[in-house]
C-alpha cells in the first residue's frame, strides 16, 4: 500500500510543480521575490530540473527506497505547512480548488501513509 500511496502522492506534487508556474509561485520565495518576472520563473523553473533529475535517480536507484519515501512523505507534509503559513502573502495566487487540491493530496496521503506504517 506504502508505494501506491506514495505514487499519488508524487504525481499530484509534481502536477503543482506545474500549477506553480501558472501561479508564479516565486512571488513569493523571499529571495525570487526581488527579481523581475522574466528572472523569476527562469531560475525558479530552471532548479526543478535537477531537483526532478535527483528524485528519479534516487527513486530508481535507492537501496533503501522506504527510507527514501518516508523523508519524502515528511516533505508533503511540510510543503502543505509551508503554503499555508503563505496562505495571506499578497502575491500568492494559489486561490483556486484544484490548486488546493495539488496541494493538500499528497500530504494528506503522506500523513496517512506514515500512521499506517
Amino acid at each position: 500500500m506504502s508505494i501506491l500511496l506514495f505514487n499519488i502522492s508524487l504525481v499530484f506534487l509534481i502536477t503543482h510543480e506545474m500549477d506553480a508556474v501558472r501561479c508564479k509561485e516565486w512571488r513569493i520565495f523571499p529571495v525570487l521575490s526581488l527579481l523581475t518576472d522574466k528572472l523569476g520563473f527562469t531560475i525558479f523553473s530552471l532548479a526543478h530540473i535537477p531537483l526532478f533529475g535527483l528524485l528519479a535517480f534516487y527513486l530508481l536507484n535507492s537501496n533503501n527506497i522506504d527510507s527514501l519515501i518516508y523523508y519524502l512523505e515528511i516533505f508533503f507534509i511540510a510543503h502543505l505547512i509551508l503554503h499555508l503559513l503563505y496562505l495571506c502573502h499578497p502575491k500568492n495566487e494559489f486561490k483556486d480548488c484544484i490548486s488546493w487540491i495539488l496541494i493538500i493530496t499528497p500530504a494528506v496521503l503522506g500523513f496517512t501513509d506514515l500512521a499506517i506504517v
